[in-house]
This record gives C-alpha cells, structure tokens and sequence, in this order.
C-alpha cells in the first residue's frame, strides 16, 4: 500500500510539474504569440479595456477617439469626421481587424510595448484601465476639407506634400468611407457596414486611391523623361528635334500623334524646353528612343518599381524596359503610356523630388506621439536617395516653370507665387475617358518651394471626353496651393 502511495505522490508531483512548466512556457515563451492572436478573446477583452489614444490633425482637430460604453468590451472607437479621414485613420474593429493609422501604429495607440505578458493581460482585465498614447498625423484639416470640396462627385485622388520633409498635408480620395458602423461594438452593425463597402470590389471605397491605385501617368511622365535626356548629358532646354504631325512607332505600322492632331511647333524644328511646355508627344516618343536606359534607371531612382516606404500600405508603381524585341514600348514608355503605372503617391513624389532638388523625400503620415505627460517621440525627415542631380532638377524646374506660365498648366497660375508643374492626358482602357493629372510644386518667389501637389480626375470627371488635365486638375492643384499659403502665411 505505502508503495503504491508513493507511486501515486511520485506521478502527481510529475504531473504539476509538467502543467507548471507548460504554464511557465505560456507565460514566457507564448505570450505574445497568444496575445497577438486577433482571435483571442482575452486579447479583444484586454485592447477593449484600454482607453485608445485619440489621432489628431496637424491643427489638433480629433479625427479618432474612444467613449466609455460601460459594456464588456469597454471603449468604443469613433470617427468624429465621418468619410473625411476615412483612409487615413482607417478603422478598428472588433470582427474586421484595424486599418491606416489605426493599423500602423496600433501599439502606441493602447500605450503598450511590443510584448505583451499574461501578467499585463490579468492587470488590464482585473486593475484599473490604462490609457493608449496619441498620435498627431501631418494632415491640416482644413487642407483636408478643401481638397475634398475641389474633387467634389469626381472620382480620383488628391495628395499634397511639404517636399522638404516629406510631410503629407492632405491626402483624399473619392470614394472614401465613414469607419464608425465598423467600429461599432453591435456585430450587425459591423457587418452590415462591411458589407455596404462591397470590400472585394476593385472599386471598394476601402482602397486608398492615394497609395493603392496605379494609372497610366499620362504626360505627367514626361518630367522623368526629360529629367533622364538631361541626366544623360546629351540634351539641354535648347536641344532641337524633328516636329512631324505624327511620329511612326518603329517595329510596327502604328504611330503616335500630338493632342493637336498636327505638329507641335508648326514643323521644322522644336526644343526641349518647348516640347515639355505644350506637352509635344511626337518629341518624347522621339527621346525615348534615344536614351531608353537613362528612362529607365532615373524612374527607379524616382522608385518607380519598388513599394515607396509609407505609414500606409503602398501599390508600388510600374516602369517596364524595353529590350530591343519591342520598341515601341520605348516611345509609348516615354510619354507615360503603354505599360506605366502610377499611383498618386508617387508622382507626387517626382514632383516633390524635384521640388527638393534631386532628392527623394520619404513621406510621412504620422508627426508625434504624444502621451498625458507630453511628447514620446517625434518623426524626423528622411530621404529615399538621389534620384537626379540637384543641376538638373534646378534646370527641369525652370521648364516646368514655363509649362504653367506659358503653357498647358497655365489655369495653377497664382499672381505672387512661382508654381512649376506638369499636365496629364492619360488613355486608359478602350472606350473610357482618359484621366486628368496635374502634378506642380510652388512657393514664394525667390524662396524654396512650399507644397508639392499630384492630382488625378478619373475619366476627366465632370468634362468626360474633353476634359485634360490642364482644364481639370490644374486649378484643384491651385487651390490647395492657395490654401497652403494661406494657412502659413508665406
């Protein structure tokens, strides 16, 4: 009997054993994989219990909150200005995950370090609640607002940079989407509002189309051509080309032919610097020809092929090279057609780099974060690298000067202000109206420029088939130049 005792003692003392070394393994080795776990419920119970911190504009407007519910899952998210900052704050949801800033910084939000121990889960379900720290993004409200009220009903993007610290200060896309029935704690509610926003449609609101949605560039490209044939060192402003009615695609029986119809410069001859100015497609398609290499390698500079470093998920944009099996795709390239893809985000950035002469300013979203006691941690600029020469981004700006003093971007001329920019007409697929782009920089005369702008009107908007880009995206440009120098006061 007292063997068969010890038996048992001996088995149950290896069985604690066992369940305290698994206990001991949960709570040193599996913690964060059980607290990261979106599934678990004492996760969802310990987040909930956690007053989040709010997200504020540049100008300390609140964008997202959380109001004590009293309920199980304790605080509650809200979205005080509805679709307005929809893409940038993104949601927080109980069934549907986070999104945008939400997502992106969602540690500092709950005021929590990267690990999480089964210790901190039991304080935060049985202690007192604990208070998340807030995050202040770059975006001006009123920036925001305007550039919401210039795209009115029109589909299409508008985003505005500070090109010397990569500074976002507006960033709206049409459509965008109210976060507040996904925030809801009422689970119908959350799935009803899912629902509505048709998530697996390729024209779901939920998709930024700031950062996630690529478009053929259109004539806006032709600033990374024309920065590529002065980098190369073989043409100038002055450089003179052939100005034919149309321009014969080598390889095949097609050709490419200007806006007009007819030549650019009425025959004869045409110079870099006007070709750029009125946006001559016979002289681009020309250039990409002759330095398709020096294209290709200055638009990877610009990170044309790479997803550009972001808060938010970024698309990364396309720029194919063309051996010599298909030549055409050169000169199509060059004008911003055929295979290449843009999104908004990165041609502002090629406004914006050439704005901060030649080098690639990093984008930011988020400023500070700040807790009760004051300010964490504040974001310094960064830069991507060199995409050009600060000589030639010197030189390209002037041309771009030009374009909207006297050429197609003359509607973002602002009297008092230099602003340099390029228009775009862009096809898009067989049938559709073409795209409206405007991308430009501007500041003070005889100071560094101040705002960096890119444009989109899907489909030429409101005009349809007349619409380009000068017509319709340059003056939305203009105002939120306008707004920029009225809110700073330069």
């Amino acid at each position: 009997m007292e063997r068969q005792i010890t038996r048992v003692g001996i088995a149950t003392v290896v069985m604690l054993l066992v369940v305290f070394a698994q206990l001991n393994r949960l709570q040193i080795f599996a913690a964060e994989e059980i607290a990261s776990n979106p599934a678990n419920s004492r996760r969802l119970l310990q987040e909930y219990s956690i007053k989040r911190g709010e997200i504020i504009t540049e100008d300390t407007v609140t964008i997202a909150r959380s109001v004590d519910t009293g309920g199980r899952f304790r605080y509650e998210r809200r979205y005080p200005k509805g679709d307005l900052f929809g893409h940038t704050t993104g949601f927080y949801s109980i069934l549907f995950g986070t999104s945008g800033i939400e997502s992106a910084y969602n540690g500092e939000l709950l005021g929590e370090s990267s690990v999480i121990s089964m210790q901190d889960i039991q304080d935060s379900l049985f202690g007192s609640g604990e208070q998340g720290d807030n995050v202040r993004v770059t975006i001006n409200s009123e920036m925001q607002r305007i550039a919401r009220e210039q795209l009115g009903d029109q589909g299409g993007s508008v985003v505005a940079m500070d090109p010397s610290n990569g500074k976002i200060l507006a960033m709206w896309s049409n459509p965008s989407f109210d976060p507040s029935p996904l925030a809801s704690h009422d689970s119908r509610v959350q799935r009803q509002g899912r629902s509505a926003l048709n998530p697996r449609s390729s024209t779901s609101p939920l998709i930024n189309l700031a950062t996630q949605r690529g478009y053929p560039p259109g004539s806006t490209f032709k600033v990374v051509t024309t920065a590529a044939a002065l980098e190369s060192g073989r043409f100038t402003p002055n450089s003179t080309f052939d100005d034919p009615i149309s321009y014969d695609l080598p390889q095949t029986d097609a050709t490419i032919s200007n806006f007009s119809g007819g030549t650019c410069a009425g025959g004869g001859q045409i110079t870099l610097e006007l070709a750029l100015t009125i946006s001559c497609n016979t002289t681009f398609a020309d250039i990409g020809q002759k330095v398709p290499d020096e294209i290709a390698d200055v638009a990877e500079g610009f990170w044309f092929n790479s997803a550009v470093p972001f808060d938010l998920r970024t698309e990364p944009s396309s720029f194919l090279e063309a051996d010599e099996d298909n030549l055409p795709r050169r000169s199509l390239s060059a004008i911003g057609q055929g295979d290449v893809v843009s999104t908004p985000l990165q041609m502002l950035l090629v406004a914006a780099t050439i704005a901060n002469d030649g080098e690639v300013p990093r984008p930011r979203l988020a400023d500070e974060i700040i807790d009760p006691e004051g300010i964490v941690e504040r974001f310094s600029p960064e830069t991507l690298g060199r995409a050009i020469s600060a000589t030639t981004a010197n030189t390209l700006g002037g041309m771009m000067r030009n374009v909207v003093e006297s050429g197609t971007g003359s509607s973002a001329q602002i009297p008092g202000v230099v602003v340099a920019g390029k228009t775009g007409t862009a096809q898009t697929t067989a049938g559709a109206n073409p795209h409206a782009w405007f991308i430009c920089f501007a500041g003070p005369s005889g100071d560094d420029p101040r705002i960096a702008v890119a444009v989109i009107v899907e489909n030429g908007g409101s005009l349809g088939s007349e619409a380009t880009g000068g017509q319709v995206a340059a003056p939305i440009a203009r105002a939120l130049i306008e707004a920029d120098r009225n809110i700073n006061g330069w």
